[in-house]
């Protein structure tokens, strides 16, 4: 696997991390200063490392043959979040408001959506691929339905919320506002819980479907049970605050990986038990610059997402029935309680994609 950080002297770092001995070890692959400003975001495919930036890029990274692959043109303002979904499909968000799809076969944009008001803060793609969350500084959480890149509904949150994350298995999701984690759940829409963090949260990552990693403006991360809003352990990771939480699963644990203002990019062992005990450092690689983002690459990383054509969803109730096909989540039609629904505008394609 490697490891990826964006940071503020605008270079992306990638370590390879050998993970086959007690001590993992990061050995420097390949660094990439493709940008003019600080890299803001970064994600991973299992072909393609994209990074975006306040220099209003997108910059791309083949990692089959190791070049540069080129630059996305079309956000107007800095770049807030990407995210892949399947290995098809970018999306893109910005401080111009806009949302874009683009399609990694000839990275063309497919489609651009004025998504807020304000800023595009963040987004998650539903585990399905077939939905996707949005939050703004216009105090709103919207639904997309991905399959025809329509608004489904938009919820007034009466504040700027700054983080927005899918559950693994896709039946709630969490939103972040400041110090705060609210937790929804997709069937009703409404909170179900909500944990407090001492500090302002910088990030979050689902270990599992009910155990958040939480990294604030300090040096701890800290693990809650967003079903019973606990908070299981805490653990010191870095001297300085901690900017960047990422995750994955081994064969019988789970590996979390923290990056830091202090340039550290860390590696911890964790034994997703009842009773968590606080994580192992696996491994450490000090990159000798202020970190922004992270991102895990692993060749098999990025879930594939079913090739049977979609029915085009039209309503929100349609869009449920749609979702409650896929294996991973089990939803009753007749329970959601959508609030301010938004009528489907049509919208005119953009393209222009360049490199």
């Amino acid at each position: 696997m490697e490891l990826i950080a964006g940071s503020y002297e605008q270079i992306t770092f990638g370590y390879r991390v050998k993970t086959d001995e007690k001590e993992w070890t990061a050995k420097a692959n390949f660094t990439h200063h493709a940008h003019t400003a600080s890299v803001s975001s970064v994600a991973t495919s299992e072909r393609f490392v994209v990074t975006g930036s306040k220099d209003e890029t997108i910059q791309l990274y083949d990692m089959k043959k190791r070049i540069e692959h080129g630059a996305l043109l079309h956000h107007d303002g800095s770049i807030t979040c990407l995210e892949f979904y399947g290995s098809s499909h970018l999306l893109s968000g910005g401080e111009d408001g806009l949302l874009c799809v683009w399609s990694t076969k000839k990275w063309e944009c497919l489609k651009s959506i004025k998504a807020h008001k304000g800023h595009v803060t963040s987004m998650s793609v539903h585990p399905s691929g077939k939905l996707a969350l949005s939050v703004g500084t216009d105090k709103t959480l919207r639904t997309w339905n991905l399959v025809n890149g329509r608004s489904a509904f938009i919820k007034n949150i009466k504040q700027n919320a700054h983080i927005v994350r899918w559950s693994p298995d896709g039946d709630k999701y969490v939103v972040v506002v400041n110090d705060r984690v609210n937790v929804y759940d997709l069937q009703t829409a409404s909170v179900t819980a909500t944990i407090t963090n001492p500090k302002r949260i910088s990030s979050v990552s689902f270990l599992n479907n009910s155990i958040l990693a939480v990294a604030g403006d300090d040096e701890t991360v800290r693990l809650c049970d967003v079903t019973t809003e606990k908070w299981l352990c805490e653990f010191k990771a870095h001297e300085t605050r901690v900017k960047a939480v990422d995750s994955l699963m081994m064969e019988d644990y789970c590996v979390l990986v923290t990056a830091s203002n202090d340039g550290f990019i860390k590696m911890w062992k964790l034994h997703l038990k009842e009773e968590l005990e606080s994580p192992t450092l696996l491994g450490e690689v000090n990159t000798a610059a202020r970190l922004t983002c992270l991102a895990v690459w692993k060749p098999s990383s990025g879930q594939q997402i079913s090739e049977e054509p979609a029915t085009e969803a039209t309503t929100s109730e349609d869009l449920v029935q749609e979702l409650s096909k896929t294996k991973r989540v089990r939803i009753s039609a007749e329970e959601v309680v959508l609030e301010d629904e938004s009528k489907p505008k049509k919208k005119k394609k953009k393209k222009d994609g360049g490199k």
